[in-house]
């Protein structure tokens, strides 16, 4: 694991676009919220009534709250890919767990086998005895 794995071209590429996509939503949710703290602040008079400048931002507001709530869910997107790549992807862990399991089956069989060895030597002894007493009785 110390070593850094090479990756095929495909999939170099679409973990750029991963990089990508994350630096763009982040970036994006943090002009959005910029913007709308700028919004927030009280202005002197403009040649537009305060009620109408009101109005335009709160209508402002609202779509930088959405461009924010989008942003957010393509993050939520971006984390579900990732997730399957690493899955789809990560062969060396999915390998490791394969072969850990393997070895917990092998040692879970090899000592049902000694179990089921004693049991059938301790089953031999006791038909051994019955048989000695069946064939020496004189039934």
């Amino acid at each position: 694991m110390a070593q850094q794995r090479v990756l095929p071209q495909s999939k170099e590429t679409l973990l750029q676009s991963y990089n990508k996509r994350l630096k763009d939503d982040v970036k994006s949710i943090m002009d959005n919220f910029t913007e709308i703290i700028k919004t927030a602040r009280i202005e002197d008079e403009t040649q537009v009534s305060r009620a109408t400048q009101g109005e335009q931002d709160n209508y402002e507001m609202h779509v930088r709250a959405a461009n924010i709530v989008r942003a957010g869910e393509s993050l939520m997107k971006l984390v579900s890919d990732l997730k399957q790549f690493l899955i789809l992807n990560d062969f060396p862990s999915v390998n490791e767990a394969i072969n850990q399991r393997n070895q917990q089956l092998r040692s879970l069989q090899e000592e049902c086998d000694k179990k089921l060895i004693a049991l059938r030597d301790e089953i031999s002894i006791d038909l051994y005895e019955l048989e000695e007493e069946y064939y020496s009785s004189r039934y």
